[in-house]
């Protein structure tokens, strides 16, 4: 069976209890959430969610999409088109880099345009954002140093151009329209 990759970008009331509903709605219909961001936006009262889901088809996606709207709690989804979004993650982590190494994972953050963020006598701590495919490129070239630790978010995405989730909000059930 095929796997569609999908991200949906779903503005939520900003209330206890909504991030559980959410993901028990994937869970009872067996969906797994390879990704999971939320954070507050430019209104206090509500929420941004970006989902990444692996799912079977468009037709699952659909009906996810639906069983979402049901919340009372969702005020929009949004599925992010491939190509016309800009999506990133962000990663913490803890490479050994001793005497004998240090300069050579340096030169791998600087690569791939991380920082360091703090170091140690036989530690440094990097952080990274960038694509998924270039997160993971850079653990994949550290890895031989060795990882000590490792945080890595959610993804997080926008649409390209002036579109935003929050337009046509004459049709959104909103707290305070």
């Amino acid at each position: 069976m095929s796997t569609c990759i999908t991200t949906l970008s779903v503005l939520v009331q900003n209330k206890p209890g909504v991030l559980a509903r959410i993901a028990s709605l994937f869970a009872r219909r067996g969906y797994n959430i390879e990704s999971l961001s939320v954070g507050p936006t430019e209104r206090e009262d509500t929420s941004r969610m970006t989902i990444v889901a692996l799912t079977p088809d468009e037709a699952t996606v659909e009906q996810i999409t639906k069983q979402l709207n049901k919340l009372i709690e969702v005020i929009k989804i949004t599925e992010m088109e491939k190509g016309k979004t800009v999506r990133r993650e962000l990663i913490l982590v803890k490479i050994h880099a001793d005497a004998t190494t240090r300069t050579d994972v340096l030169a791998l953050v600087e690569a791939f345009r991380g920082k360091v963020v703090d170091v140690a006598s036989d530690t440094i701590i990097v952080e990274l954002t960038g694509k998924y495919g270039k997160v993971h490129a850079f653990l994949d070239m550290v890895a031989p140093y060795g990882i000590k630790e490792l945080v890595q978010s959610g993804s997080v995405a926008l649409a390209r151009g002036s579109r935003a989730i929050t337009d046509r909000s004459k049709h959104d059930r909103h707290p305070h329209d």
